[in-house]
C-alpha cells in the first residue's frame, strides 16, 4: 500500500540547505588559509633573498602591476574590484612587513 506522501520526493529543510552552504563555505575558507600559508612561505623566501642581496623590501612598480592585474581578474570573476584591491593590498603590506623584518635580522 502506497500513499501520495511516499511518492513525493523529500524536501530539504532550511537548516539542511543552510548547513550545505556552510559546509561549502568552510571548505573554501580552509582552501584560502592553505593557499595563503603557501603564498607566505614563498614570500618569506623572497624576503630572505632580498635581504641577502640588499634589495629593497618593497617593489612599488610590481605592486601596482599586480593590483591592476588582480582588479581585472576580479572583474572577470564578478568580484568587486575594490574589495579585491583592499584584500591584496592587505596581503602585500603584510609581506613587506615580513621583508623588512628579514632585512633587520
Amino acid at each position: 500500500m502506497s500513499n501520495t506522501q511516499d511518492q513525493t520526493p523529500p524536501q530539504s529543510s532550511p537548516d539542511e540547505v543552510l548547513n550545505s552552504f556552510r559546509k561549502s563555505i568552510d571548505n573554501i575558507d580552509a582552501a584560502l588559509i592553505h593557499m595563503l600559508a603557501e603564498r607566505f612561505r614563498i614570500t618569506q623566501a623572497v624576503g630572505e633573498y632580498k635581504a641577502k642581496t640588499a634589495l629593497p623590501p618593497a617593489d612599488p612598480a610590481r605592486e601596482e602591476r599586480q593590483i591592476k592585474r588582480l582588479r581585472a581578474l576580479a572583474e572577470d570573476a564578478d568580484l568587486d574590484p575594490e574589495f579585491s584591491e583592499k584584500f591584496i593590498r592587505f596581503v602585500i603590506d603584510e609581506v613587506i612587513r615580513h621583508h623588512r623584518l628579514a632585512r633587520e635580522d
